[in-house]
């Protein structure tokens, strides 16, 4: 008996010496949750391009108290590692990790980027979270085709498979599920309305990719887009727009979804344009589900206000939740204070809108002016969660937390196994 233990202990040693020669530490980090609770919440960290240079043979740890085992982690760009923050991890609490170099090890996509027929669906595993259409989709038969449109999301889907977005409504054709023109701006000394399709003034148009994203932590895409104003039978591209959207792995929680919208905006035109001061401004747009009426849905906002009072106030963020024959479902939309006016002003359409639908905006310029120069670039950064049931207004809070505030990542790098 004494004989076999020996043997297995020796074994173990060897084991244990053979893998600290074959496994070399790449980097150590720790992760601090701040204030805010954390509930599956994407962290990254910059990182160089020579610490990633190991690809496949990467492998990341986590290494909190005696805890050792594998999470998945994704090199985003060769500028970014990432990976979440998995289950709930309490207010002022550190995780630590190690980047190892080891045996190479296959690298599962279980989020990905589907290209077919003129959209990009984005996937967690076999669930749709939300289609990128950059073809023109056209308007239903009978309606001008100045209602003609690329570059906007829809449909956005809640993990139960039901469908947030609409498009085309009656009365709002111009209306395309999540969108972000401009309503009221002055370009060379002329109004010019890129939101209003049918003043016939502008329009946004997709104009191409820069990037696709596949990994295990996360998938997205970044798109080109033109903002085009019109005069006559001239067309001239005011605004070039760069959309970076990016979904993440939803890790223990298969209720809710999280993804980013960045938008960077710069003059195409050497004139400049001024984004005017307007009731509802244009930037950030979303129309719901024809489901969600009045009667079926509420609406939340970080300062305490509803469907009621809302409109024209300022908030961190806002919470939609309607209810279908499929059940209940929701959206929680945060802006960043990086943003102009921030907190942003909203817009939201009264209880007694067109059938009691909700269509609602974060609506920069409502306020106050922008004025965009030539040579500069302008960005406005959102994350949007989608949730099954509902949210408490202190889980949309630590949300929002998680966004602002992310929890904080120390690198210690060229960190060797044994010194």
């Amino acid at each position: 008996m004494k004989n076999n233990l020996l043997r297995y202990a020796i074994l173990f040693l060897l084991i244990t010496v053979a893998g600290a020669a074959q496994a070399q530490v790449m980097a150590r980090f720790t992760v601090n949750s701040g204030k805010y609770k954390r509930v599956n919440t994407p962290v990254h960290t910059p990182v160089s391009y020579n610490l990633m240079a190991g690809g496949d043979s990467l492998q990341l740890f986590e290494t909190t108290g005696n805890l050792r085992r594998q999470v998945p982690f994704q090199n985003y760009q060769n500028k970014y590692l990432y990976w979440i923050l998995d289950g709930i991890t309490a207010p002022d609490t550190t995780r630590t990790y190690e980047l190892v170099k080891a045996a190479p090890v296959r690298s599962m996509a279980g989020m990905q980027v589907k290209d077919s027929a003129g959209t990009l669906v984005l996937r967690d595993g076999a669930r749709k979270l939300l289609q990128y259409n950059y073809s023109i989709v056209e308007p239903p038969a009978g309606i001008d085709k100045v209602y003609r449109r690329s570059g906007f999301i829809h449909p956005l889907w809640a993990p139960d498979g039901q469908v947030i977005t609409n498009i085309h409504p009656e009365g709002h054709w111009h209306h395309v599920g999540i969108w972000n023109p401009w309503t009221h701006t002055s370009f060379k000394g002329k109004e010019t309305d890129f939101w209003n399709l049918q003043k016939k003034e502008g329009t946004v148009r997709f104009n191409g990719f820069i990037s696709h994203t596949n990994g295990p932590v996360l998938c997205g895409f970044e798109a080109l887009q033109d903002h085009v104003a019109f005069s006559g039978d001239k067309e001239t591209v005011a605004l070039n727009e760069t959309w970076e959207v990016k979904a993440f792995n939803s890790g223990t929680d298969n209720t809710r979804s999280v993804w980013d919208f960045f938008t960077s905006q710069s003059c195409a035109d050497t004139a400049g344009i001024t984004l005017l001061q307007y009731r509802y401004g244009g930037g950030f747009g979303l129309r719901t589900n024809a489901e969600w009426t009045t009667t079926t849905s509420q609406v939340l906002t970080s300062e305490g206000k509803t469907r009621k009072d809302a409109d024209s106030t300022r908030a961190r963020w806002i919470k939609i939740t309607g209810r279908t024959a499929k059940g209940q479902a929701g959206i929680l939309i945060m802006n960043h204070p990086y943003d102009f006016d921030y907190p942003q002003p909203v817009r939201v359409w009264p209880e007694n809108s067109e059938r009691g639908e909700i269509m609602m905006n974060f609506s920069p310029t409502k306020m106050r002016p922008m004025e965009m120069t030539y040579g500069k670039t302008y960005r406005m950064y959102y994350r949007v969660m989608v949730f099954n049931n509902d949210l408490t207004a202190q889980e949309a809070e630590e949300a929002w937390g998680a966004f602002v505030y992310p929890p904080m990542v120390t690198v210690y790098p060229n960190v060797v196994a044994g010194r």
